[in-house]
């Protein structure tokens, strides 16, 4: 069945504010999909219901993300800040990765363990701990083990002194410097542990597109999640992830408990090759956390599916051009754009191309421009790129003053409107 997709340009987008919209095009796109996808002029936000989803949890704060497409699924308060706990620790892990992947370090290079990291993460500190040897030298491989499956506080520490000099460097410099850079707004950082800070807040949201990079980005890195059990010290523990052995499919994250953020857990699987990415945090208990985690993604896997709205390189409409040879320019996405949805096929979707503009000519072939955002039932699922999909040259003199006038007569009128 064809799908009718409309599609508006959201015009002079600021400070993450939707202006008005103007239908840029009407496209026909067969994807076998029964429901419709509509277009209108007004923003949606706000946390999912479950009357709208057909699950209710009992976490405080979570999220359910598909992570090939990054389309949310399902969530609850998911932009509530929380203490992460030992969920933080990915933002360490990820930051080690990164200078690895940079060259900046190697996975053979030798940290020593301060008195520092041995007191308040070591075998003296009573929490979790890789059980390091004060004064001894470990490897950033081993350490980032430690880090992971054990979820050392000690290897943590030793970490972000040796790449840092102190935590609090290590936490201002390196960690919320890269969340920055990943798109992570509201994450701050105070340790490198997740042990009890006020300064250590994070949202669900922002672990799960946290979890989403590390699993898409660092494939080989993500392995360490699914190892099962390290022993260091002579000392053997297994992972703390209670999902690796109930659930079919699962091979990470990482859990976390802190009397001021409660039980957590980051944790993803693969099924029928989809992945799926939950974050849960606040509960009471770590059998609570287990059991809303494991049932939040049977409950993903067995009522969604994936399908494509828009192949790569296919038009998704068009953007308003200033002073062009052209009056707009045609704009496509590189990557196919997929969302997941329900499979009894009740879903309404909303998309909007979303970019500041009008565009400024010249544009080159290739140029990004903005995005396409995909709403399911109310809340934003998807939101993929989109580029100039031809070059645009500069236009006339006579054309960059008309639209130098017109655009003089629209920002008066929308001045008046926003007055009344």
């Amino acid at each position: 069945m064809a799908l009718r997709l409309s599609l508006l340009r959201l015009n002079r987008l600021t400070a993450g504010t939707l202006a008005r919209g103007l239908i840029a095009a009407v496209l026909i796109a067969g994807i076998g999909w029964g429901g419709a996808l509509y277009a209108a002029n007004q923003s949606v936000q706000g946390a999912k219901k479950a009357d709208d989803t057909g699950f209710d949890g009992d976490a405080p704060t979570a999220i359910l993300i598909e992570a090939s497409s990054g389309s949310v699924l399902f969530e609850k308060n998911a932009d509530e800040l929380r203490a992460p706990s030992s969920m933080m620790k990915l933002m360490t892990a990820e930051v080690v990765f990164n200078a690895v992947k940079k060259g900046d370090i190697k996975l053979t290079d030798e940290y020593r363990i301060s008195e520092n990291a041995w007191r308040r993460g070591g075998a003296p500190s009573g929490g979790s701990t890789m059980f390091a040897a004060i004064n001894s030298k470990v490897s950033v491989n081993d350490l980032l083990h430690g880090a992971i499956i054990q979820s050392g506080n000690d290897a943590c520490i030793a970490l972000a002194e040796a790449m840092a000099g102190n935590e609090r460097i290590f936490a201002a410099d390196f960690m919320t410097k890269r969340a920055r850079e990943l798109g992570l707004t509201r994450s701050t950082f105070a340790n490198s542990s997740g042990l009890p800070d006020p300064g250590n807040k994070m949202t669900v949201r922002e672990l799960g597109i946290l979890a989403r990079h590390i699993i898409l980005d660092f494939p080989e890195f993500y392995k360490l999640f699914g190892e099962k059990e390290f022993t260091w010290n002579k000392i053997r523990q297994p992972n703390r992830n209670p999902l690796l052995n109930s659930l079919e499919g699962a091979d990470g994250l990482k859990t976390g408990y802190t009397k001021e953020g409660g039980y957590g857990m980051v944790g993803s699987a693969v099924q029928n090759g989809t992945r799926l990415i939950v974050v849960v945090n606040g509960l009471e208990d770590a059998d609570d956390r287990a059991s809303e985690a494991k049932k939040m993604l049977e409950w993903g896997f067995r009522n969604f599916e994936t399908r494509t709205l828009m192949a790569a390189e296919q038009p998704v409409g068009y953007a308003k051009v200033f002073g062009g040879e052209s009056r707009s320019v045609k704009l496509v996405a590189k990557t196919p754009v997929k969302v997941m949805v329900h499979k009894n096929g009740n879903d309404k979707l909303i998309a909007r191309i979303v970019y500041s503009g009008p565009v400024r000519a010249p544009i080159e072939a290739g140029q990004r421009v903005g995005v396409v955002r995909v709403w399911r039932s109310g809340n934003i699922a998807v939101e993929t790129p989109v580029y100039a999909a031809e070059a645009i040259g500069t236009g006339s003199t006579m054309r960059r003053a008309i639209d130098g006038a017109s655009e003089l007569v629209i920002g008066m009128f929308r001045a008046g409107a926003e007055k009344l």
